[in-house]
């Protein structure tokens, strides 16, 4: 356990995040009133400047810049990142760690470069900028720059618009690593009906408000879990609905993903449906690491069914793969690339594994020993950049980027595309630049106010059985989200 003591206990969460950075996965604290503290925060105004300091034992820190100026939003965020810059600055010192990222630890550092972009900064001088301000390396600094370069264009939805998510939390079975609120079909089959119906009727609804609020869609994502694990026909009546109640939609997703989850039927009807894009993603191709993270099906299952896709003339398809899984080597890992590059999916995403709380996984490497080895960081990091290179040098380019808490090695999920095929509700809702409104269980409809530079979100109640009794309840909540502000 790690207490602080810290003048800026509204920033407790962001400072927790930089020290596991550095530490790992321990429990932060504030220091109660009189007790010793591990790190303490302090902060000295003088003369038009504010500084701060961090100290650890004989350790200390300290930042100095000029008082911050603007809208309340601007302040606290200039606060915030001047807090966390300076104990990533005595954290690095105390360790000698040099983080890929350096001192960011938001799921969206993009943002930093845009900010500059717009500050009217060229792409040189802003990434300079991201450099110097977040010590942040050159090779990630360079890869925000050939994000952005991908994102020139269709990075801001037009106005009236929004993007569409449908949820539908089914899987065949549930992965070790997968935190989602996603029931195995099998222990779940009597669910999915209610599920659908309830499922239906929230399309139903939330198509009448769109039309109030004078809204239209711009792209549509089915995800989940797995859509393609629950019947044909339910799926079927789903897409069928949802492209009634929101017509117009230039891009529409379904993440297939689990090969043992697609057929000729279902890809056949995904076809009728008019679905241009889909998901189908192994992971990886070794057939060790399949069954030591609970996916019952092969590589081969999933060459054939991307095999099937191509026969049935879908001409989008995104491949997602996995870095750092348990007991593979950069060697396995490079066997899997090599193989999906050989397949030639028009989009690929690679993820650098993040082992959540609430995830089989973390018991198993943290509470049970079951045996998994958990690869270091070294090893995740030579992965992610062996995807890179070479996925770069085939022809894919990176197009949109996000992190999250516990990634190997600090790292990043990063999608690539080949030129003119970028998803763009990816882009549209990692880079934050696209209304969402989500619906099913779990699903969090997210609204911009551009004029306010806020974002505020509606979530649906994640059990499945609760979703379905208050479908009217989570639409209210989206109405009181998002009708106000179309009005005014």
């Amino acid at each position: 356990m790690i207490r602080v003591r810290t003048c800026t206990p509204e920033f407790i969460s962001d400072i927790g995040d930089m020290l596991r950075l550095f530490l790992g996965d321990v429990q932060i604290v504030e220091a109660a009133s009189g007790e010793e503290a591990d790190y303490e925060h302090e902060i000295f105004e003088r003369e038009g400047r504010i500084t701060d300091c961090w100290s650890h034992g004989d350790l200390a820190h300290e930042i100095e810049q000029p008082s911050p100026t603007g809208t309340p939003v601007e302040l606290r965020r200039a606060r915030k990142r001047q807090v966390k810059r300076t104990l990533y600055e005595l954290l690095k010192d105390m360790t000698g760690m040099q983080l890929p990222w350096g001192a960011l630890t938001g799921i969206r550092p993009t943002r930093l470069l845009y900010e500059a972009l717009d500050a009217g900064l060229d792409m040189d001088a802003a990434r300079k900028r991201v450099m110097r301000e977040f010590d942040v390396s050159a090779d990630r600094a360079e890869l925000l720059c050939e994000i952005a370069e991908m994102q020139r264009g269709v990075r801001t939805p037009e106005a009236g618009s929004f993007d569409l998510y449908i949820g539908i939390p089914f899987c065949k079975t549930r992965c070790s690593y997968c935190s989602f609120s996603s029931g195995e079909i099998g222990r779940n089959k009597k669910l999915v009906e209610p599920y659908v119906e309830a499922l239906l009727r929230e399309i139903e609804l939330s198509a009448q408000l769109m039309r109030e609020a004078g809204l239209h869609v711009r792209a549509a994502y089915m995800g989940g879990g797995t859509p393609t694990a629950i019947p044909c026909d339910d799926l079927e009546r789903i897409l069928a609905a949802a492209r009634e109640a929101f017509p117009g939609a230039v891009e529409w997703t379904v993440e297939a993903g689990r090969p043992d989850t697609i057929d000729r039927e279902k890809l056949a009807m995904l076809k009728r449906m008019e679905i241009g894009r889909i998901s189908v993603n192994p992971q990886t191709f070794c057939d060790e690491t399949l069954a030591r993270i609970g996916r019952s099906h092969s590589g081969e299952d999933t060459v054939r069914a991307y095999e099937l896709a191509r026969e049935l003339g879908f001409d989008d398809i995104n491949m997602d793969l996995i870095a750092a899984l348990p007991g593979e080597t950069p060697e396995i890992f490079d066997a899997t690339l090599e193989k999906v590059i050989a397949l030639k999916p028009e989009s690929v995403t690679v993820h650098s594994l993040a082992i959540k709380r609430s995830s089989k996984l973390h018991e198993q490497l943290h509470v049970s020993g079951a045996g998994h080895t958990q690869v270091s960081a070294e090893g995740a990091a030579e992965m992610i950049a062996h995807a890179r290179s070479r996925l770069t040098q085939a022809g894919w380019r990176p197009y949109y980027l996000y992190r999250q808490k516990y990634m190997a090695g600090n790292l990043e999920n990063v999608g690539y595309a080949k030129p003119g095929k970028a998803c763009l509700y990816n882009i549209g809702n990692m880079e934050e630049t696209a209304s969402v409104l989500a619906l099913g269980a779990g699903a969090i409809s997210k609204w911009l106010f551009a004029r306010d530079l806020r974002i505020e979100r509606a979530a649906n109640v994640k059990n499945i059985e609760e979703y379905a009794r208050r479908v009217e309840e989570m639409v209210q909540r989206k109405r009181d989200l998002i009708l106000p502000e179309a009005r005014s």
